[in-house]
């Protein structure tokens, strides 16, 4: 595609003990898919084995449903060719001859931009909900189509989804979400009905015509494909919030009313409360959850500026994703163009022109410049 590839993957018929005797730097890892990782340097050459095909009559290694819970059983390069998902991604580089390997028609595939599962659509999803998301996932890289008949498979298959462990849908939604094509993969996945089963709550909201949701979601992602392409780094937790603030907005703006509670409090329970039932669906390690929630709350915190506040935001850890959320707030509509200036022009500022605009908004400015100063 004259694209640049992100790695490249070895496949060979060696098994992950024999390539581990054959490198001293070889770590085998994992269960249900055997693999040995070759570390190269600072680098790590993955190494898997040819597959076969699985014994669907002793039901080794696979659930009632067909779910293969381990693949593990070796076979040859043709065999391992037709055990892939589709087409494209069954292309060998064979470095004997220098010549692409193609036993599924993945070359005319690739040609027509088309994407087309191996064998029955059925017994492929069912071995491997997910899939469902790599289809989403290679269509909104590639701008491929999909087969028609795999697009209504997902269609009618995207409950499985539901079976598969919430630890390893996380590690789906940073592959879709951080790949720099995260609009397209957002729409994609709508259209495949495929998000609420990573995102339900959020799902809920858009399926009632919450445009809110939906222009910030696509805002929020639309930055983060900017940051990536340029090379900047991106935070999973940054992409999460985002994700969840419509069910967190909307739930905080019924605490407000029905409990009584400070705008800060009711961001405090809401967040809570829809985190702990977004693990239910797709873990979020402790390291992004809790940043999660600082974002959140943080939108309750930025208009308090004056005195000393103004000065204790800005240091704060989580300030500068705070502060990129509160613009993505404004850039969907919401009345806060004149915060975000401010606390535009406060970060530029030199320290007279931070104490002046705080005595612009009142406040004990003075004591907060002298505590300052004999602070350093």
């Amino acid at each position: 595609m004259g694209l640049h590839p992100k790695d490249f993957d070895i496949s060979t018929n060696a098994t992950p003990e024999q390539v581990k005797s054959l490198f001293s730097n070889c770590r085998l890892i994992g269960r249900r898919f055997r693999l040995a990782h070759v570390h190269f340097g600072r680098e790590i050459i993955e190494v898997a084995t040819f597959r076969g095909k699985h014994d669907q009559t002793d039901g080794e290694g696979i659930t009632v449903d067909g779910m293969i819970l381990r693949d593990n059983v070796f076979g040859s390069l043709e065999e391992d060719a037709w055990r892939r998902d589709f087409t494209v991604n069954a292309l060998y580089y064979n470095i004997a001859d220098f010549s692409v390997v193609d036993y599924t028609g993945g070359l005319d595939d690739l040609r027509k931009g088309k994407l087309r599962l191996i064998g029955d659509a059925d017994t492929r999803f069912l071995e491997d909900p997910v899939r469902m998301l790599r289809a989403a996932r290679f269509a909104a890289k590639l701008g491929f189509s999909i087969d028609p008949e795999v697009k209504q498979k997902i269609l009618s298959l995207g409950h499985k989804l539901e079976d598969v462990p919430a630890a390893r849908l996380f590690e789906e939604v940073l592959k879709i979400f951080q790949s720099g094509h995260g609009v397209a993969s957002y729409k994609v996945m709508r259209d495949l009905d495929l998000f609420g089963y990573l995102f339900k709550q959020t799902d809920q909201l858009l399926k009632q015509d919450d445009s809110y949701c939906d222009s910030f979601n696509q805002l929020a992602l639309s930055n983060t494909d900017k940051r990536i392409v340029s090379g900047k780094p991106v935070n999973p937790a940054f992409i999460f919030a985002a994700f969840l603030w419509g069910p967190v907005r909307k739930e905080a703006e019924h605490l407000l009313q029905a409990e009584g509670l400070t705008e800060l409090q009711a961001l405090q329970e809401a967040g809570n409360g829809i985190v702990m039932e977004q693990i239910k669906q797709v873990t979020i390690p402790k390291r992004f959850s809790f940043p999660m929630r600082e974002i959140w709350t943080m939108q309750a915190r930025l208009p308090r500026r004056k005195g000393r506040r103004a000065y204790r935001l800005l240091e704060q850890k989580r300030f500068r994703a705070s502060y990129d959320f509160l613009l993505l707030r404004n850039g969907v509509g919401e009345e806060l163009a004149g915060l975000c200036q401010w606390w535009t022009e406060f970060q530029e500022a030199d320290t007279n022109q931070q104490s002046n605009m705080v005595r612009k908004l009142g406040g004990n400015h003075q004591r907060q410049r002298k505590k300052r100063t004999s602070g350093h």
